[in-house]
């Protein structure tokens, strides 16, 4: 097998470990965090808040994540940014509201490093042939956190309609274990070289300070670019629903008591068939990666789009508005709730999601090869502030204005999305015409 291929692997083994513990942590924060405040009235912690601060610290560190790796390259950045997602973990064994909104702020400086590490280590070990597969397998292996993690909450949470120390303590410290597993194999990630000329001009031309320096002027010069531009608008949508389905929409069906007898056993469950829409999305486009470069992004991007506006609808009619904030008894337009449908928008909103990313990776990996480590810090950058504006809304608005602006924005950045794609369509016509 060919060793790139296997570094992949090894990539996306290494982050499934780590998102188990950090994924399956956000779906179930805000109802951690409520347990925590009802046993100790002293703990003002507040999970919207904590998700808000993680991604506004993500989205300011992006533009400065090109500058570390330059130093460090993307293996060490990885490692480095994966101990913080263990120590926000550790921050629940004792719940402080100082040391939650600290561990939430060291985390997001923690996971710029991170993703940018990852998407340059992708795209050192891929080329215009590979990309998408590549993008496909890693995206396949990363959303399998979705299943191992939500699943044990799902055992753990049964029958109870109070989480306590106890349980808390054991499921935060199995995911902190898990998330440590996840850094070893981080660690054993072989050197790859760079194969982007900007990157080999960084190397060659500058050092120390220099380098990060360049680096950062390469950044800022790639944004102003139209095409990304138009990317950011997608990067944004992407951010949006990932807070949504990630924080918010576990919640809210956790919060809606006529859902089921026990709706907190139902938030393990939504966030196994969120993951199983992302794994059958990564692994559907990993295999059919040929058909995908000959066929465009675009149509997978835009069968993303119907999916989540499907989603958004069947939530709209499902769930209360107040869900997002505490244990209601109110009602929607279905009454009672259906925990089917709560379930079915969940595979939706992780398939979709799957669209989005793998198709932004492969534009990202195989049409910004020369600069790749600006390209995934712009996205991260674009999407972190998305996500960080999303959860500071979330604890003001309810369910059905976050609907509304997820439609709306969703709608804009596919538009962006396919607008920039059938441009390097086109450019990749006139090129194959030329050298004819």
């Amino acid at each position: 097998m060919d060793m790139k291929f296997v570094m992949i692997i090894i990539l996306g083994f290494g982050f499934m470990f780590v998102f188990t513990a950090f994924q399956t942590m956000c779906n179930i924060e805000k109802t951690i965090l409520d347990s925590i405040a009802q046993e100790d009235a002293s703990f003002k912690g507040e999970g919207y808040t904590s998700l808000a601060i993680i991604y506004l610290f993500f989205s300011l560190s992006n533009w400065l994540a090109p500058s570390f790796i330059s130093f460090t390259g993307p293996r060490v950045a990885m490692v480095v940014g994966a101990t913080t997602y263990t120590a926000f973990m550790i921050t629940f064994i004792f719940p402080s509201t100082s040391l939650l909104y600290i561990g939430s702020a060291l985390l997001g400086l923690g996971a710029s490093i991170t993703w940018t590490g990852q998407g340059t280590y992708l795209a050192r070990c891929s080329s215009s042939d590979t990309i998408s597969r590549n993008s496909g397998v890693f995206w396949a292996l990363l959303q399998c956190s979705m299943f191992f993690g939500n699943l044990f909450v799902y055992y753990q949470f049964q029958d109870k309609t109070h989480i306590d120390k106890e349980t808390r303590n054991l499921v935060i410290g199995v995911l902190t274990t898990v998330a440590v597993l996840g850094i070893v194999f981080l660690a054993a990630l072989r050197f790859m070289a760079n194969n982007a000329e900007s990157d080999n001009e960084l190397e060659q031309k500058h050092t120390g300070c220099g380098q990060a320096i360049y680096a950062f002027k390469l950044a800022g010069q790639l944004f102003c670019t139209k095409k990304m531009l138009l990317l950011s608008l997608a990067f944004f949508y992407t951010g949006l629903e990932l807070s949504f389905f990630s924080g918010v929409f576990g919640s809210a069906i956790g919060f809606t008591s006529q859902i089921a007898a026990t709706p907190k056993e139902i938030v393990g469950l939504v966030g196994i068939c969120i993951g199983a829409g992302e794994v059958f999305g990564g692994g559907l486009f990993g295999i059919l990666a040929s058909k995908t470069t000959r066929y465009g992004r675009d149509p997978i991007v835009i069968a993303g789009y119907l999916m989540h506006m499907a989603a958004f609808f069947l939530t709209f009619i499902n769930l209360p508005n107040s869900a997002p904030f505490k244990d209601t008894t109110d009602i929607s337009y279905l009454d009672p709730p259906r925990a089917s449908i709560a379930l079915i928008c969940a595979f939706l909103l992780g398939l979709g999601d799957a669209c989005f990313n793998t198709q932004i990776y492969s534009m990202l990996g195989g049409e910004y090869v020369n600069n790749a480590v600006g390209a995934f810090a712009l996205f991260k950058f674009t999407q972190s502030v998305a996500a960080a504006i999303s959860f500071f809304y979330s604890a003001h608005f309810g369910l059905y204005v976050q609907l509304a602006i997820l439609v709306v924005t969703g709608t804009i950045g596919t538009v962006a999305f396919v607008i920039v794609e059938w441009s390097f369509k086109r450019q990749h016509r006139e090129q194959e015409a030329f050298e004819k």
